[in-house]
């Protein structure tokens, strides 16, 4: 079974996006080995400095790099990323599964993204649209988009 991790910067507060969450970790729970890490975003001012976000940034990777499960084939959501369908995400997922990867880790930055070191590390760079979501909002539609792969690999008609 594939262990698929979701690191994500800053914790979920509104209710209706924990609902969510939940319900796509129990769906989940047949198809894959789900573990959910929820790392602090750094704190900054109202008007951060380019600086100020960098080093933000950096702290964050450094918390990312620490929690990385060993061997995890590392995918980084930016919006810089390549955006793929359903369905290729789905023929990835299973490209990886059968080239021998077990364990797949899923990095959701703060507001202000990834540190670049994240990004270069990364197999695959992911962006779910050129448009901005908020991050939290991006926790529940990535998990829905690794449900819906699992779902289309095994021939099911969700997502249809």
């Amino acid at each position: 079974m594939l262990n698929i991790t979701v690191l994500c910067v800053g914790k979920l507060k509104e209710s209706f996006y924990i609902a969510a969450v939940r319900e796509y970790e129990k769906r989940l729970k047949g198809y894959c080995k789900l573990t959910l890490l929820e790392l602090p975003e750094e704190k900054l001012p109202n008007a951060p400095s380019q600086a100020q976000i960098n080093a933000a940034l950096e702290k964050e990777a450094q918390a990312i790099f620490a929690k990385l499960p060993k061997r995890a084939t590392l995918v980084a959501l930016c919006i810089e990323g390549k955006e793929l369908s359903s369905e290729q995400l789905a023929q990835k997922f299973q490209q990886w599964a059968t080239s021998g990867v077990s364990a797949i880790a899923l990095v959701i930055g703060s507001s202000y993204g990834l540190h670049p070191l994240v990004k270069q590390q990364a197999a695959l760079r992911l962006s779910m649209s050129p448009m901005t979501f908020p991050h939290h909002l991006a926790r529940v539609m990535l998990l829905e988009q690794v449900y819906r792969a699992f779902k289309i690999n095994e021939g099911s008609l969700y997502h249809k």
